[in-house]
């Protein structure tokens, strides 16, 4: 019954199709299903204003936090400069919008580290979901917001936490002190494309610094077209050159996961360890003991993984760091030579194939995956599973750890992303809360390809986790 309830639940909620987009479903529950139910309607009511209606109602506008943005200290024209009416601020107004949360939140992470290297108050904006002026959006046959606060995923200085001045403001707040003739604009297409990622933010650190243009301009604003940090970047090694300066930035360093996030996760940590409530702290930096993430990305990936083979494409830079155990090397014309085919082509299949493994594993591979992770860490006994899959395929890989295997090799529990209870403020920052246990696991195993798994990883990197707890797609026993 619970299956049939969550597929119904799942045709009547969005699907985004966006393959740079993670949005897990929401999953409801007994607290929420008062927003959910039907109201009564007149005989002279229509039907379709009455579904829009609820529609309306059961979509949170998140006012409340935005009330708290616009109350943070540092918006006060009154004070004493770097801040204040005589400010020094960056700005990036072309940011990234209409994609999932981690792609935003990559490019978000560095944008305020360059703010804080050229000692300017960060413009931290809103996710950005539509720039249609209404506040909801119909998608796949939805209402979702157009905009969510960026304090609704997260907390910390990126987003106007406590930090030393400058600190970072909202962009309401500089629109209200940066009138159009203050403003200084900068054309991201200066910059040479040829640049490591310590090289690159050096070289806007130079220029915002030295720049006739930009010393002593208090309102600067950078384009994004092309992009200041390019999805190549993300997707390159270029970008670990950056790592001893970011890992010590106030972004990264006092990064923080938002109370709306961390409410969710404290209230369902009882489904993710056998521990009792008194003994399981909900602090960021503890480890979630006995508990292993995996990040299964399915939906759109179906056809996104066969053409990562066809583009030749690499794990995102995060996923790349030195000492992680499980590296990506697909077969190329140097170490394929006996596997060409007469026109000194490789098979085709078998890289298919070996990228499917990397990015699509099938319930078999995963299942082996998990033995081979518990031979070196045989004090996992939970698994949690971050996924966009159905709940019938969730339900077979459930069954596939807790009954299908021998006694002394079953897993005592395996809960997913739609056992997760929320609230609806809740339920569209899901991927936040998903990404916030696997950040605590004992283990995580994760999907290279994903900027999602990629920001995980940083983020137990930042907390300096052992990296053998940070693992890839792709058993040795295939």
């Amino acid at each position: 019954m619970k299956s049939w309830e969550t597929i119904a639940r799942r045709l009547l909620q969005f699907r985004n199709a966006d393959s740079n987009n993670y949005e897990l479903l929401p999953v409801a529950n007994e607290d929420d299903r008062r927003f959910r139910a039907a109201r009564p309607t007149s005989p002279s009511s229509s039907p379709t204003r009455s579904i829009a209606c609820t529609m309306v109602w059961n979509t949170p506008s998140y006012n409340n936090i935005r009330e708290y943005e616009k109350k943070l200290p540092q918006h006060n024209k009154k004070l004493p400069s770097p801040e204040g009416e005589n400010g020094m601020y960056l700005r990036f107004p072309e940011h990234l919008w209409g994609h999932g949360l981690n792609n935003v939140l990559q490019e978000h992470i560095l944008m305020a580290h360059l703010a804080h290297l050229s000692k300017r108050s960060f413009v931290f904006e809103e996710y950005t979901w539509s720039k249609s002026p209404l506040p909801y959006t119909i998608y796949d046959f939805a209402l979702r917001p157009s905009r969510i606060p960026m304090n609704a995923f997260i907390s910390g200085p990126s987003v106007g936490g406590p930090i030393a001045p400058p600190r970072a403001v909202s962009a309401s707040y500089y629109d209200s002190i940066c009138p159009s003739e203050r403003r200084v604009y900068i054309d991201s297409a200066t910059a040479p494309d040829t640049l490591d990622g310590q090289e690159l933010m050096n070289w806007w650190v130079d220029l915002l610094d030295n720049s006739d243009q930009t010393r002593n301009a208090s309102c600067v604003e950078i384009g994004n077209s092309p992009p200041v940090f390019s999805w190549t970047l993300f997707s390159s090694e270029k970008l670990l050159t950056l790592w001893d300066s970011l890992k010590e930035s106030p972004a990264v360093k006092e990064f923080a996961w938002s109370p709306l996030v961390t409410s969710a996760v404290a209230r369902n940590l009882p489904l993710l360890t056998s521990a009792p409530p008194s003994s399981v702290s909900t602090a960021r930096s503890d480890v979630i003991r006995g508990l292993v993430a995996i990040h299964l990305r399915r939906g759109d990936y179906r056809r996104h993984c066969p053409r990562l083979a066809e583009w030749n494409a690499v794990y995102q830079a995060y996923n790349k760091f030195p000492g992680l155990p499980d590296t990506f090397s697909p077969p190329s014309t140097e170490d394929k030579e006996a596997d060409k085919n007469s026109d000194g082509v490789i098979d085709s299949e078998e890289k298919e194939s070996y990228y499917l493994q990397h990015c699509w594993p099938e319930i078999d591979e995963i299942v082996e995956k998990l033995r081979e992770v518990r031979k070196e860490r045989p004090d996992l006994q939970r698994v949690f599973v971050l996924t966009n899959g159905w709940s019938w395929w969730v339900d077979s890989l459930r069954e596939a750890l807790v009954e299908n295997l021998k006694e002394e090799e079953r897993w005592v529990d395996v809960r997913s992303s739609m056992d997760v209870q929320l609230d609806r403020e809740q339920e569209y920052v899901n991927a936040a809360i998903d990404m916030a246990i696997a950040e605590r696991a004992e283990v995580f195993i994760g999907n290279g390809f994903s900027s999602l798994t990629s920001n995980i990883v940083m983020l137990r990197m930042a907390k300096d986790m052992d990296p053998r707890s940070v693992r890839f797609w792709c058993s040795y026993s295939f």
